[in-house]
């Protein structure tokens, strides 16, 4: 749904969207999965690996987020005289992030239909920064495998915590939450508070129509490895054949900074009752972006 979720997420997904997305959610959820990203049609060139555990029980949730980053600049030239021949070769500057996130979530009903939660997380990272060199002939997305290979840098870890509420009147959801509230240093890389609303229209709520359309909006800019970023994220989904495929679709758009967007798509298989296949792609961006996601999930 192209990241408009803070006010739909209500299972073990909102360990992430908001934390305050628990409260109204099944009883128990759990779900594995992981996604892919990458922008390496040429140089620089830039790839995202993330996986991901969540099990959710109100008003507790836990959960495992992995994320790699790496990033790579332009080359440049360089040359050597082996043997009275010129070797030609490349360097590029290399910027990798491995973090692994432990959250531990809970929420409250303030009062009906009004919900507040918090995840507290422990953040490890292991961040890299340097100069890879290899052949000119390598493509980007050797370079990517190169780099992915490399090893090294240093280890930091730290605390932080995620703020969310959301509250609900018949078929209208609002939702707001604050991310890395701390704005947790992981040696030099500071991770950013990034503060969302969004609001949500489910027509299930008033009617047996399976319709959910949703908007978010980041309040803030906040700045990334990758440039100045403020989104503004549309989505909508649908479910058919008695509700055991829903269909989903969304866009974002980056309102500051290289101001690029992103198209998604996405789906959600009932296997058999309370479990599901949840899968998404991505492209767009100012680099041509392309993604995906799977996800397992049982829900009760």
């Amino acid at each position: 749904m192209g990241g408009a979720f803070v006010a739909v997420a209500n299972d073990s997904s909102a360990t992430w969207w908001n934390p305050a997305g628990l409260a109204p959610g099944p009883f128990f959820d759990v779900a594995v999965g992981g996604a892919a990203t990458d922008i390496d049609g040429s140089l620089p060139a830039r790839r995202e690996r993330g996986l991901w555990f969540s099990v959710t029980t109100p008003p507790f949730g836990f959960s495992y987020y992995r994320l790699n980053i790496t990033d790579i600049g332009q080359f440049r030239t360089i040359a050597s005289d082996v043997g009275g021949r010129e070797d030609r070769r490349a360097a590029v500057p290399d910027w990798s992030l491995s973090a692994s996130q432990f959250g531990a979530t809970l929420v409250h009903t303030v009062v009906s239909d009004i919900h507040v939660g918090t995840t507290l997380k422990y953040v490890r990272a292991t961040g890299f920064e340097g100069e890879l060199t290899g052949p000119e002939s390598l493509n980007a997305s050797e370079w990517l495998d190169r780099a992915d290979e490399s090893s090294g840098g240093d280890v930091d870890n730290d605390f932080d915590l995620d703020l969310g509420v959301l509250a609900i009147r018949g078929p209208v959801r609002l939702g707001g939450v604050v991310r890395n509230l701390l704005e947790t240093e992981l040696g030099r890389v500071k991770i950013p508070r990034q503060a969302r609303v969004g609001v949500a229209f489910d027509a299930a709520a008033m009617s047996s129509r399976t319709l959910l359309l949703s908007v978010d909006t980041d309040i803030v800019a906040y700045q990334t490895p990758f440039g100045d970023r403020r989104v503004v994220a549309v989505g909508g989904e649908g479910w058919v054949l008695g509700r055991r495929v829903g269909v989903r679709a969304g866009a974002r758009f980056n309102t500051t900074g290289a101001q690029e967007q992103a198209y998604t798509a996405g789906a959600s298989v009932a296997v058999r009752s309370g479990m599901f296949i949840d899968g998404h792609v991505v492209y767009g961006g100012a680099d041509d972006e392309s993604g995906w996601g799977i996800t397992a999930r049982a829900s009760f």
